[in-house]
């Protein structure tokens, strides 16, 4: 008994900011969890019902709304769409980002420090903005993109008109617009790379190739991890740039999940029937980022000598 009143008069003793400060510490991690998965549990169970804005009350109707979702052709070509859309903006945005913060990173001069200012404009301009200019581009009559092709003998090119070229149209759009992002992310990776290896080798008398493979590329990984998980989660459920441009047209061509969602929730009024692509395009979202940050924990812990 004595012990258990010396342990409630020092615990009295400890002022009360103290006491509450873990309280305080948790608190916005709570409230942030609380907020999420609120509306995500809400999700959930919306999709097992009619719910409707039309509809005074909804009523529970099971897992109809996934079947009838898994069993329609508009569900499998929404996914695919959206799994083209951005595996395919992508990798090309990689691709290009990284070669162009290795040229930027190798130019030491005033040039390379305009280029670098220049490239962040894109990134300044609404998606809405850059595609509506973009449509007037590529426009067939006034169009500066259709004049190029011209002198190539190339006329009337249908970009977003065709079903067989919609895709490339709204890919090359969202190329334009994020690659500075890449840029950016990449380039600040490889700014923070130790330079003594890079000494040794040019003392050995490495190639570029052979410092680029061995070198920069495995300490660089954790940087471009990073900036494939951003781009990959924004260009798996990109909306703006394809209703900007078509509308998910010509048909359903580009008719990802997120505007097959919207379809069916604003303009048909059908929110349970339209809930469970958002949560498909989540689930797909989710694995894809799992995998991501797993695999740049091993590059962290392989650039640090700390490999398994």
């Amino acid at each position: 008994m004595s012990e258990q009143k010396n342990g409630k008069s020092q615990f009295n003793k400890v002022p009360f900011g103290t006491r509450v400060r873990p309280y305080l510490i948790v608190a916005p991690s709570l409230i942030i969890t609380i907020g999420i998965m609120v509306p995500f549990v809400m999700a959930i169970w919306y999709s097992l019902t009619n719910y409707s804005f039309k509809l005074p009350t909804h009523k529970f109707v099971g897992l109809k709304n996934w079947v009838d979702m898994l069993t329609s052709a508009d569900f499998w070509n929404a996914l695919k769409v959206s799994l083209m859309y951005g595996l395919i903006s992508t990798a090309i945005e990689m691709l290009l980002g990284l070669g162009v913060a290795i040229l930027l990173n190798n130019l030491n001069n005033r040039l390379s420090r305009i280029l670098r200012v220049l490239l962040v404009f894109p990134l300044m301009v609404a998606p809405v903005t850059a595609t509506i200019v973009w449509q007037l581009m590529l426009n067939s009559s006034v169009g500066i993109v259709e004049k190029l092709f011209n002198i190539f003998g190339i006329y009337n090119f249908p970009w977003a008109a065709s079903p067989k070229t919609a895709l490339l149209t709204v890919i090359m759009i969202d190329v334009w617009i994020n690659t500075a992002f890449i840029i950016l992310l990449v380039l600040a990776g490889l700014q923070s790379l130790p330079k003594s290896p890079f000494e040794s080798a040019k003392i050995d008398g490495g190639s570029a190739w052979f410092n680029f493979v061995n070198l920069t590329l495995p300490m660089l990984k954790p940087s471009l991890y990073i900036a494939l998980l951003f781009r990959l989660m924004a260009a798996l459920q990109e909306y703006a740039v394809i209703f900007a441009l078509t509308k998910g047209g010509p048909g359903d061509t580009l008719m990802s999940l997120s505007l097959t969602a919207y379809q069916k929730g604003f303009k048909f009024q059908k929110f349970g029937s339209a809930i469970p692509f958002i949560l498909v395009l989540w689930l797909v979202i989710n694995i894809a980022a799992k995998q991501i940050v797993k695999l740049q924990r091993n590059a962290q812990k392989q650039a640090a000598g700390l490999e398994e």
